[in-house]
């Protein structure tokens, strides 16, 4: 998975990780705005505009773009946290609950224990498979669309199918 932090540093590392993100080519023109980025991207805050090109004929948000913006960014947060692993996301689940009839803002927590579990697993096995749930919501607070990211995180080196 190309990171769109570490392709954005070599030429804009004068810029805050936020504004890379927002700058980030897909994700500039879907106007993202990163509202916090804290703890090395263990709790995450993006807001999604419901704009003229983002809506549906129901006038609310495609699910594309949801889809588009909450796919990396658990897999993003992995590659912060564990560092010289090669990572990517291997399922993403979007339950679309309730329209998403305003502008939508993604909510991602990374749990420490999670963060724990998956340092165990990486010890012991040299790979670990996490799920992750985080989600949309509207400018009301109601929760708009459910997202479970399952993250593949393995050595440089790992070879599927390779039990060893």
């Amino acid at each position: 998975m190309s990171n769109p932090i570490s392709l954005s540093q070599k030429y804009f590392s004068w810029l805050p990780e936020s504004k890379r993100l927002e700058w980030y080519p897909p994700w500039w023109l879907m106007r993202i705005r990163v509202l916090q980025l804290d703890n090395n991207w263990r709790k995450i805050r993006i807001l999604l505009p419901l704009t003229w090109i983002s809506k549906n004929m129901g006038d609310s948000m495609f699910g594309g773009f949801q889809a588009s913006l909450a796919d990396p960014i658990a897999p993003l947060a992995c590659a912060r946290v564990f560092p010289g692993y090669s990572v990517w996301t291997r399922h993403l689940s979007v339950d679309f609950i309730a329209p998403g009839s305003t502008d939508l803002e993604l909510r991602f927590d990374f749990p420490a224990e999670k963060e724990e579990s998956i340092r165990k697993e990486l010890s012991k096995r040299g790979r670990s498979t996490p799920s992750f749930d985080y989600a949309y919501f509207t400018k009301d607070g109601r929760l708009c669309t459910q997202i479970t990211c399952v993250v593949a995180i393995r050595t440089k080196d790992y070879v599927p199918g390779n039990k060893g």
